[in-house]
């Protein structure tokens, strides 16, 4: 703060350091003017330059260091009061500023807000005619356009899902309730929902649950596990998907394999990322680049660690790592 005090004094400064030399040279070139007694006076003007800098330093940038020091949190209250009239300037600039800008932020929020509610409330409603599109479909009796029907059904039914749980996940933590949950009937659930699918690409599951069950919270964690499976079917053709439990190193461990094409290496640094498909298979309009994502950012507030592996063309595996019990001690917290 010192050296940018002083850059912004260095104009009178340097008229100070003018004005003595200034003084000498008057001294030299006037022989009734002693040039001893002129030093002595520049010398004294010096020390009292000194100390003045030292006096107005200390009092000029405690306005400013409080600004310096301000994390621009739209909270003016760590901010000094300005003293200065410059100092004033700049204060009713800032709270100016800041207003504003909270008034831009609550109405964005609103908005928002608003726009969010409406989302949700119109998934909703497009859940009743769902309903009944599903049931019409059980109704059909030519198997091959029944099995396209379900097939299309469900891709309405998981792009809802997602919308659904986007607009959910900022506010999730708000939302969980962390309990005891026994992995099979849920991992049965979402597999039933893909049942259909699954006939259709002659898909089989092999689960083996050494763990019977996690601390969680099971609406969230279903939706993790129906992400992952989601992709597992997508990309499998006439295989097994293996599902197991474990417990390794205090932790639960869940791991979902599948036989599929895999993920080519320099995919797999970015298949968490919003939006990202894959390299291999980019034309492939079905595929939104969005329930892996959403799967990481739901496991973060669950302390869930989600880690993948995968060859190309052989398979992939995610390992979903549950916490210890003594971590939840902040979540069930909130």
């Amino acid at each position: 703060m010192i050296k940018k005090y002083i850059m912004e004094r260095k104009s009178w400064i340097f008229f100070f350091l003018f004005m003595q030399l200034f003084i000498l040279f008057v001294s030299y070139l006037d022989a009734a003017i002693s040039l001893r007694s002129a030093f002595y006076i520049v010398f004294l003007l010096t020390i009292m330059l000194i100390l003045f800098v030292i006096v107005r330093y200390k009092k000029e940038t405690k306005f400013y260091k409080s600004l310096e020091e301000w994390e621009s949190d739209l909270d003016l209250s760590n901010v000094l009061h300005a003293e200065s009239p410059f100092e004033k300037m700049v204060e009713s600039t800032l709270v100016n500023q800041t207003n504003l800008l909270k008034q831009s932020a609550w109405e964005n929020r609103v908005s928002l807000e608003e726009e969010k509610d409406e989302l949700l409330s119109w998934i909703h409603e497009v859940k009743t005619p769902l309903t009944a599109m599903h049931l019409i479909i059980e109704r059909v009796e030519e198997e091959k356009i029944k099995s396209q029907l379900s097939y299309e059904w469900l891709r309405i039914h998981m792009l809802l899902d997602q919308q659904l749980h986007q607009k959910r996940i900022p506010f999730m933590e708000n939302d969980l309730y962390i309990e005891h949950v026994e992995l099979k009937p849920l991992i049965f659930k979402e597999i039933k929902a893909l049942q259909s699918w699954c006939m259709q690409k002659g898909i089989g599951f092999d689960i083996e649950l050494e763990v019977p069950s996690v601390l969680s919270d099971a609406k969230w964690l279903s939706f993790i596990i129906r992400q992952i499976l989601t992709n597992a079917v997508k990309y499998s053709e006439s295989s097994d998907i293996v599902i197991k439990s474990s417990m390794q190193k205090g932790h639960v461990q869940l791991e979902i394999r599948d036989f599929g094409r895999g993920i080519d290496p320099k995919d797999l640094p970015r298949i968490f990322d919003k939006g990202f498909t894959s390299t291999t298979a980019h034309q492939d309009q079905a595929a939104t680049g969005m329930g892996l994502y959403l799967a990481k950012k739901a496991a973060e507030p669950l302390l869930i660690d989600i880690d993948v592996q995968s060859q190309l063309h052989e398979g992939t595996t995610f390992t979903i790592t549950f916490p210890e019990k003594n971590e939840f001690v902040r979540i069930t917290g909130m």
